[in-house]
């Protein structure tokens, strides 16, 4: 059994075919959708994330000027600035909310989709990585840190000159691959795909 995520409506779960939707019967909510090699397009965007992460972490992010005088700064940089005094756990949040958690969700997913990707049966801890990604997933707030960023952006643009660095690119696409990856994610499926013995 398996109960609708809109409705709350519990359905009896059956097996469906390639290119086939399950949907709920009562408000229509897609249930899942089995889609071919979707276990490797899901590794090969958790690694983009990871890499974009890199780079959005140490490379300047944004640069201001006004006034004659310019500073710019990474993400990295701008976390440890806040590291001392009562502002320390303002760093570690910055830290944990907008870097780590993500790239920690990305390598759960890697490790327990990548046998899977690869053609071969999946780790041991597989489900429970897999389980950790879904946790994660709530605090991994990479695009709330970008939103956040760009209406701060249209604020200052009247009093200074504003510059995007490429870790701001590399933090925008890191968005995109992320919403591609959610996008491919489906629970049901990969739970089977994981340990089709065990209930879901």
């Amino acid at each position: 059994m398996l109960a609708c995520p809109e409705c709350d409506l519990l359905l009896a779960r059956r097996e469906i075919g390639p290119g086939e939707r399950a949907r709920c019967s009562r408000c229509g909510h897609l249930l899942f959708s089995p889609r071919p090699e979707a276990a490797a397009k899901i590794v090969a965007l958790s690694l983009t994330v990871a890499i974009l992460m890199g780079g959005a972490m140490f490379f300047p992010f944004l640069s201001v000027a006004t006034g004659g005088v310019s500073h710019e700064s990474s993400i990295f940089g701008t976390a440890l600035a806040y590291s001392e005094g009562f502002l320390a756990p303002l760093s570690v949040a910055v830290m944990l909310l907008i870097v780590l958690l993500p790239v920690a969700r990305v390598l759960a997913l890697i490790f327990a989709l990548g046998p899977l990707a690869a053609g071969r049966a999946p780790f041991a801890q597989a489900r429970r990585a897999f389980r950790l990604a879904g946790r994660i997933r709530p605090w991994a707030m990479a695009e709330v840190f970008l939103i956040g960023t760009v209406v701060a952006i249209v604020k200052i643009g009247g009093l200074a000159s504003v510059g995007l660095g490429p870790a701001f690119w590399a933090f925008a696409l890191l968005v995109v691959a992320a919403a591609a990856m959610d996008s491919l994610t489906n629970d049901w499926t990969i739970w089977d795909a994981l340990d089709p013995t065990s209930p879901l």
